[in-house]
């Protein structure tokens, strides 16, 4: 008999439920989790082609990469307590907030005035992409059982790489035609229609677990990442790497990230289970997804520019050039994710992935002024491939890997490292850019005869970057400018090859495990054997159980469980 103290804590049990597909309101919130990715992931790739007018007009050449960092920098600092809070409180009213949070910030950037009015635009963008990017992984996980996962999570990278190839190709062509200010009004509808979908017809079922919220690992994790990157974006550009100012940001940085680790380590309901990392298939996974969110991120964000600015093609044309990258991993998303569902197996698909990007970064380390857009547009393609094979397949690796009692936090864990990798790569590789343009340009003005010499007095890479005043400059002048351009993003595109080599060595050994059928149940009891109530997201009764011997009075199954699943669950009942 249980003692009174553990009498209004119920127990609770797991069971598998078979998976027979998503019924009709399972559908539906399947494409708002979509059309929510999309709205998301096109507000980073729509901007790219756009970003060497918007700092033309704006200012801010030498906080380029602010504009990109704000929203890695608050939504990495998101995931981690949202993934958290999800567990505790359940999905559906966070992931509305986050659409409601993102689209506000959405109309904020197009209305920005200055440079740094844009900054926090798309930090409150970053703080609704935090919620919604996360969450719509571990929905996903939720209502569908890891071996047909990654079929669906195949079809949600497609989201995510059709939005890069809308974004890019609206992006330069809607900046050329009415200007940069109109790219940030188009995802608005769509946003509203995610949240319609998930506002009527999500309803997951969930426990609700009083735990203490882990404010403490809060109040320690988000300073420590945010100097720290503050101090990598300053350095060599605001301070030198060996000033005060760094040297005191990285210490203190260093000292809040420690206290987080001990607080951790102790705390009930830790924000980051630091167990979980001694697992070594989520371990190699974060190291490998970390490397590959750095060498993407290199790659996207500065081939517009050198486009732009070395080879002197448009916003449309840069667009253009990105195209067949994101196509390539669209395609190659899709076939994986059907592919893994068959075979069962994934560990393949990640060696021969993380290999083709290091093959494609590789290529484009080659890359000089002589070089023509399709010489850009084949290396892309090849890192599309690469791509494609391995960022959807990790999430399903690491879900894989823990109980479903961990999905949220797991998910989140490996969110959060690639926003990290993101952030710190766009950081580094932006500082990298800034210092080395500086004297390559002026390097090659030098070089100049006297007269042009004095022409360019006052002449800097953005002046390549807008195209009316490269109109007025002598083509001496803008041919140094370029030449400086390009060796700088140059030596950004050698240092990626190193962190993509990072990425492929941990799958050689990654140990693979089976992929689930089933879906895990949580099923609490109280200690007479009945079960209690279970909440569903809309706030009505998932099942109202008067007793172990009586028919519920009222049954409203979960987003996504077929009726084969609901049978399953009224045998269970009556057992």
């Amino acid at each position: 008999m249980s003692s009174p103290a553990h009498a209004s804590e119920p127990e609770t049990t797991v069971r598998d439920v078979e998976f027979h597909g998503l019924d009709r309101d399972g559908k539906i919130v399947f494409a708002g989790l979509m059309l929510g990715m999309f709205v998301a992931s096109i507000s980073q790739s729509i901007v790219g082609p756009a970003m060497p007018r918007i700092v033309a007009e704006l200012g801010g050449l030498d906080y380029y990469n602010w504009v990109i960092t704000a929203t890695m920098l608050v939504s990495a600092m998101v995931v981690p307590i949202i993934g958290k809070l999800s567990d505790m409180y359940g999905r559906k009213g966070f992931y509305l907030a986050g659409l409601v949070i993102f689209m506000g910030g959405t109309a904020f950037a197009g209305m920005a005035l200055n440079f740094w009015m844009l900054v926090g635009a798309r930090a409150i963008q970053g703080l609704g992409m935090g919620i919604l990017m996360p969450l719509s992984q571990i929905i996903i996980g939720d209502i569908v059982p890891a071996r047909q996962r990654g079929k669906y999570q195949g079809l949600m990278g497609t989201t995510f790489a059709a939005s890069s190839v809308a974004g890019p190709l609206i992006g330069g062509s809607v900046t050329d035609a009415f200007g940069w200010r109109y790219l940030f009004y188009l995802a608005l509808p769509l946003g509203i229609a995610a949240f319609v979908f998930i506002l009527r017809s999500m309803r997951l079922d969930f426990t609700a677990r009083h735990a203490k919220v882990d404010v403490a690992g809060i109040c320690t994790l988000i300073p420590a990442m945010l100097l720290g990157l503050l101090a990598t974006t300053w350095a060599g550009s605001e301070f030198s790497w060996t000033s005060p100012v760094i040297l005191g940001m990285f210490a203190v940085s260093i000292a809040f990230l420690i206290a987080f680790v001990l607080i951790e380590r102790k705390a009930a309901e830790p924000l980051v289970p630091l167990g979980m990392l001694r697992n070594p298939v989520v371990a190699l996974s974060i190291v490998s997804s970390f490397c590959i969110a750095v060498a993407m991120f290199g790659a996207v964000i500065y081939i517009p520019v050198y486009a732009q600015g070395v080879m002197g093609a448009s916003a449309t044309v840069s667009g253009m050039i990105m195209m067949p990258h994101v196509l390539i991993m669209m395609g190659t998303g899709i076939v994986t994710g059907f592919l893994v569902a068959k075979v069962g197996r994934y560990k393949p698909f990640l060696i021969v992935g993380t290999l083709v990007l290091l093959l494609g970064n590789i290529v484009l380390a080659l890359v000089d002024r002589d070089n023509t857009p399709v010489f850009l547009t084949g290396a892309m393609m090849i890192t599309g491939l690469g791509l494609g094979l391995t960022v959807q397949l990790f999430t399903l690796v690491i879900q894989n890997a823990v109980p479903q009692s961990e999905l949220g936090v797991a998910t989140s864990a490996l969110q959060f490292t690639r926003n990290v990798g993101a952030t710190l790569g766009t950081a580094v590789l932006g500082t990298v850019m800034s210092a080395a343009m500086g004297s390559a340009v002026a390097k090659h003005v030098a070089e100049l005869p006297k007269q042009a010499a004095k022409q360019a007095k006052g002449i800097d890479a953005g002046s390549v970057l807008d195209p009316s005043v490269l109109d007025s400059l002598p083509e001496q002048v803008a041919g140094a400018v370029r030449q400086g351009l390009a060796e700088a993003i140059g030596l950004v595109f050698i240092i990626v090859v190193p962190v993509a080599v990072a990425a492929f060595l941990p799958t050689l050994f990654l140990k693979e495990i089976p992929l689930s059928e089933t879906l895990q149940k949580r099923e609490p009891r109280t200690r007479t054997g009945s079960m209690p109530a279970i909440a569903a997201e809309d706030g009505s009764d998932y099942e109202d159980v008067h007793g172990p011997e009586q028919e519920p009075a009222r049954t409203r199954p979960a987003t996504g469980v077929s009726s084969g699943q609901r049978a399953g669950t009224a045998q269970a009942r009556r057992d």
